[in-house]
């Protein structure tokens, strides 16, 4: 039986998995890159494609603890600057594009710190972006509506509820 491209990125990522190291890192960008050019037909995506609000959990290693993720957001949903606690994700567009930034912690003289937008770019179907623990960005879903796939390292609810990830509204 053919498999289909989701059953293969998990597959495919279950055997790579491990440690974060640098080639984890680029593999793991490499098989979200091609998740996010799976052929619409397939039924899975298909499903995606018909609709839906917010996220949706597609896979949860029940060993290794990653989780893949499908998002939908719609014109100009902006997510001020974050990052994911010890977690690291990787974002692919599927559909639509979204514009993203990048920030560093910096010392001010007001403040303890303050935040500087280090870059801002598009990404567009068939990309993806990666960002390591405690790396800032921020998001915005520049077209009508957006489809993109969330890989996370690790539950970032637990992360949330255990206070190691940030959100950097005001800075």
């Amino acid at each position: 039986m053919k498999q289909d491209s989701l059953a293969k990125f998990i597959e495919r990522l279950q055997k790579i998995w491990g440690p974060l190291t640098s080639d984890l890192v680029a593999q793991s960008k490499e098989l979200m890159d091609e998740l996010a050019k799976a052929p619409t037909s397939e039924p899975w995506l298909q499903e995606l494609q018909k609709g839906f609000e917010g996220s949706r959990e597609l896979y949860h290693d029940p060993s290794q603890g990653f989780i893949l993720l499908a998002h939908t957001e719609k014109k100009d949903l902006y997510r001020a600057p974050h990052d994911h606690g010890n977690g690291w994700v990787i974002y692919a567009v599927q559909s639509g594009e979204m514009e993203m930034g990048t920030y560093a912690r910096v010392p001010s003289k007001d403040e303890e710190f303050k935040i500087v937008r280090r870059e801002k770019y598009r990404v567009m179907p068939g990309e993806s972006r990666v960002y390591l623990p405690r790396d800032i960005h921020d998001t915005k879903c520049i077209s009508d509506s957006v489809l993109m796939f969330r890989l996370t390292s690790i539950d970032l609810k637990d992360e949330v509820r255990l206070g190691r990830m940030r959100r950097y509204e005001g800075k």
